[in-house]
Parts: C-alpha cells; structure tokens; sequence
C-alpha cells in the first residue's frame, strides 16, 4: 500500500472506491481477470468496518465485525481459502438478562418469566422465518407481499402479532442489538429480509447455531489484509474522494491532491458516504434518493480486556443483555486459548446516540457500572478498555450496517445496485446474499466485478454481435 500523495495522479481499466471487504474483493476480481485496477482508501488501513486492536504480544480484539454463524458461509469460505482458521464462541454457561432492576440468569432461546412469553416470542419468531422464506435473494421487493410488508414498520407489526407486553420488550431488544436501531426505524421487510440472510430471526441472537456461534482466530481483521494481498501494489491510502465526473467513455475521480482516471469506477462506500460524493453529472434522482434515505444504525463497541474470563469461573458463559443503561449486550470475545479475558460489549440505538455525546471519563464509569451489574465488582477492573464509537468514524458513520425505512426497497430498491453509466455500487447494503453481513460485502464485490467484466465485454464485442448478457446473478460460492 502507498499513500496516495506518492501518486497525484493514477491511470486504471477501473478505479475502486473504498478498501473495505466489497472493494478490496471487486478489485482482487478484476485485476485477476487481467484489468488494471485502482484502489483508493479514504482511513490510513483497509477493511472498513473490519479492524484489530493491537493488544501486544500477538493478542488482538476486534473493534469491528467479528462472528459469523452457519448461515455465514461466503465469509467462512472465503476465509478458508485464505488459510484463516475459525473457532466456537464460548457458549458454556448460564446467560444474563437486566430487566426491571434484576439481573436474571438464563439457558435457553430466551430469557422468559412465564411460559406464555415464551410461546409468544416463539411464535412471533416463527411467523417471520416463514415470511423471510418468501423473499427472493437479492430482491425483496419481488416478494409477493412486498408492498405490504414494506408499508409498515417493524414496531407496528409487532404490536399486532405479539400479545405480552414483556415479549415485544424482548423482540424489541433483539432488534436493538442485531439492527443497533429500534423496531420502528426499519421496515418489516428490512428485517425479514437480513434475518433471512443471518439464518432466520432467532438465528439474530443466538451464539450456538445463531450469528455469534463462530469466530476467526487472531481476529476477523486478518481477512481485509490477506484478500486485499493481491492488490496492496494498487491500494491508496488517505485518499478522501470529494468528486466522480463520468462521461460517455470514461470517469475520473478526485480528491485532494490526486486525480484517478479510468474507464469504470465502483463505489464501495456505505450508502449515506456515497452520497456526499459530488458527481458530474448529478445522479439520477432515484439513486440520489436512496442515500438520502438509508442511515446507518448507531453502535459503539467497547472490549473490556482482563487477565483472564473470570465469569467462566462462576458458571457464566459472557452473555449477558440489558433493556436498561448503555450497554445492550455481551458476548466472550476471548481467544481459544483464553488469555486474555475479553468482554465484547455493544452499546446500540438510542443507548449509543445518548452514549456518544458524553464525555470519556463518563463513558468510562457508565460502561464500568454496567459490567460489574453484570459479573460483579471484578468486572470493572478491566486491565485495557478500547472503545470505538462507529458513529464517529468519518468514513463510516454507524454500524453494524445502514437500515431500509418503510417504502425504500419497493420504491427505490433497484437503485440500490443498478449501475448508473459508467458507475457501480458495491458494499454490504447493495442487496447482496448475507445482507449486511462480512460475507454480504463480499458477495457484492464480486458481482460489481463481473458486471463490469460483462459490460466491458459488450464494448469490446465486434460490430453486429449480440449485446452481453446482464451480469451474472451471485452465488453462495466461495
């Protein structure tokens, strides 16, 4: 990797926009398909909302994206490939729920006091699995009812389908955790469809056989740097695009002190960054529209590092979630060998956008208070506590991924991946298979890759030739 004031200006077949996983894949594609590619990178690293913290003596923690379930498999896959092991959360214990003051212990698929909770976030669980299976990869505006369930808001489907007033709580904080929204920021078919992706809705809050059952040893953070190998000659840092000009026949990208030139570009930034790129000729207004109107959710994570996990110790296996104060939940981030101890604490929603306005030594102690309600006094004596508000990063803007409002997928869905001329769009929200997933961002790269293959073919194919197919659909191959 260079930085991108050793080259003011650039030349490639296609320039890539973004380092994260969907860039860095787009651009390992095409430069093995023979182009010239040019990858600029706005942080000083790549991986986007993938990224290690250097603990020293090799131990890392994951600031970023870090487990995967079954349901994972282009992530799990295409870390295979890369000759990067995985290994089970630890799972071994009861699991901790605050609620109404009380800090309850628990097994099972959720923490209900009464066997008629249990039957109504059962069934409700049931019901959207069953609706999820109807909603066509890549396309949930295709659903048959589409229109209906992109008309309402989660909050309002689930007053009419669940009964108790403690089951909606507890839907309420599964959406809160997994979405680091509330129930009424997301469609219903947003969240059908990214359940569906994770492996069913109660797949969202499970360690064994849901979305935390798995991690990569030596962190998830690994993965950006061995995919993005290939391609390090041809990765920019520090280069903050501010404008896009695509013509008939070319694109030239600009940033403080550099101009790239090039034939395509792929734009794998989060949606609402894409969207503060000033482009010549303006986008579509339906395009433009789309990143008006899909926000990031609000998440900070803060890894609270210990000698060892005590909590294991005393028959807890780490997990622990809370409707109350900043943190909504906990899961061991502990490496196989155990040492360190680490606590992988999410504070998301309105408990993030409350969160982020204070100043540290608030933060601090609010974090701290919570931990030791949690496993006790030992809990807020971390050794370390790195803390990365996702909200404030740049050239992020939130996490874990950008939400779909009412309306926005039946009525601006195609925009979200349709090329606009010489443009393509690239990232985990751009309705890929594992939407909002590590393997979601993958997935997408690849298709912006062959699509611009497939188009570059059409251009190249001799007068009186049948035009190219469209792209290739995606699949769940590695």
């Amino acid at each position: 990797m260079r930085d991108i004031t050793e080259a003011p200006s650039l030349e490639a077949d296609t320039i890539v926009i973004g380092a994260g996983l969907a860039g860095i894949t787009a651009a390992r594609e095409l430069k093995a398909a023979g182009q010239a590619v040019c990858l600029l990178e706005a942080r000083e690293r790549v991986g986007g909302r993938v990224a290690n913290h250097d603990l020293g003596d090799g131990k890392v923690v994951e600031l970023g994206a870090e487990f995967f379930g079954p349901a994972n498999t282009i992530i799990a896959d295409t870390a295979r490939s890369l000759g990067i092991e995985s290994h089970r959360t630890y799972d071994e214990g009861y699991r901790l729920l605050e609620l109404d003051g009380r800090i309850r212990r628990w097994k099972g698929l959720i923490p209900a006091r009464s066997p008629q909770v249990l039957a109504d976030v059962g069934q409700a669980a049931l019901r959207l699995e069953r609706m999820a299976r109807s909603i066509p990869d890549e396309a949930p505006w295709n659903a048959a009812n589409a229109v209906a369930w992109d008309s309402q808001t989660f909050w309002s489907w689930t007053q009419r389908n669940l009964r108790t007033a403690q089951g909606r709580r507890l839907v309420a904080l599964m959406v809160n955790v997994t979405l680091c929204a509330t129930p009424a920021d997301a469609s219903l078919l947003h969240v059908a469809y990214y359940a569906k992706g994770a492996g069913g809705f109660r797949a969202l809050t499970k360690t064994g056989g849901g979305v935390q059952e798995n991690r990569f040893v030596g962190g998830a953070g690994r993965i950006p740097l061995a995919l993005g190998a290939p391609v390090a000659d041809d990765t920019y840092t520090g280069a903050v695009v501010r404008e896009l000009e695509h013509r008939r026949d070319s694109v030239v990208v600009k940033g403080s002190g550099f101009k790239a030139h090039g034939r395509r570009v792929i734009v794998a930034v989060p949606i609402p960054l894409a969207g503060r790129i000033a482009y010549d000729p303006p986008l579509p207004g339906m395009r433009d529209q789309v990143t008006q109107r899909m926000p990031a959710g609000s998440a900070i994570k803060v890894l609270a590092v210990y000698d060892e996990p005590f909590w294991r110790t005393e028959g807890l296996n780490g997990v622990a979630t809370s409707l109350h104060g900043p943190i909504r939940a906990v899961v061991d981030g502990s490496p196989p060998e155990a040492e360190p101890g680490v606590l992988s604490c999410f504070v998301t929603g309105p408990a993030a956008r409350a969160l982020s306005g204070v100043a540290r030594p608030e933060r601090r102690e609010a974090i701290l208070g919570a931990l030791a309600r949690f496993f006790g006094p030992r809990a807020s004596r971390p050794t370390e506590l790195v803390e990365q508000d996702w909200m404030r990063e740049e050239f992020t803007r939130g996490c874990y991924h950008c939400l779909a409002p009412p309306g926005l997928y039946t009525q601006y869905g195609r925009a979200l991946r349709e090329p606009v001329g010489r443009i393509h769009w690239a990232g985990a929200e751009t309705v890929p298979l594992e939407m909002g997933s590590m393997g979601g961002a993958v997935d997408s790269g690849r298709r912006a890759a062959r699509e611009v293959l497939a188009y570059d073919a059409d251009e190249e194919a001799p007068v009186g030739e049948a035009p190219a197919a469209e792209a290739v659909p995606a699949t769940r191959e590695a």
